[in-house]
């Protein structure tokens, strides 16, 4: 059991670093949104890569984020029922959903976006505007690492919720990946 709880730990402290890292790209966003909006209405001029650079952080933002965001269960849910159920029937939620709704959508995105992912990286694609940012492949990307992140999260709920369900008491670990 113990190392079942090393790996979910070790999940989530990969999940806890990319999201935290992640959640920085809101703050470049906005600084570089302002800085276009600046240059365009006082000074009358715009760089079509600053305006790309927006796209490309928001993406990266929403796609490296998700994970952290089912770690610490901040996704929407209609909370009907779950909210006042018993741990162990939480559990069993958590992980049907991970086993028949997260981890196949996953599998899913990863099969139907690796050619698509794979043909931009053939052909070093770029965008379409000659002054863009010329790795629209790494935009693309981002499908791949969102998949990946969510599919590591969802095995470690998977993992946590058989352990809850199981009565094996996890070490009280903060989401940090602190012991307590």
């Amino acid at each position: 059991m113990d190392l079942i709880f090393r790996i979910t730990q070790a999940i989530d402290a990969v999940n806890n670093v990319v999201g935290k890292s992640a959640a920085w790209l809101a703050v470049a966003m906005v600084l570089v949104q302002f800085v276009i909006v600046m240059l365009r209405y006082v000074f009358g001029f715009s760089f079509i890569w600053m305006q790309e650079s927006v796209v490309y952080f928001h993406a990266a933002l929403f796609m490296l984020g998700a994970s952290y965001t089912l770690l610490h269960d901040g996704h929407v849910r209609v909370d009907i029922f779950y909210h006042t159920a018993s741990a162990k029937k939480q559990a069993m939620v958590d992980l049907l959903g991970s086993l028949f709704f997260l981890l196949p959508v996953c599998g899913l995105i990863l099969v139907v976006s690796w050619p698509y992912v794979a043909q931009s990286w053939s052909m070093w694609e770029g965008s379409q505007e000659t002054s863009g940012i010329q790795a629209v492949y790494l935009r693309k990307s981002l499908l791949i690492a969102f998949a990946g992140l969510m599919a590591l999260q969802g095995v470690a709920l998977l993992l946590t919720s058989l352990l809850t369900l199981f009565n094996h008491v996890a070490p009280d670990i903060k989401k940090d990946g602190a012991q307590v």
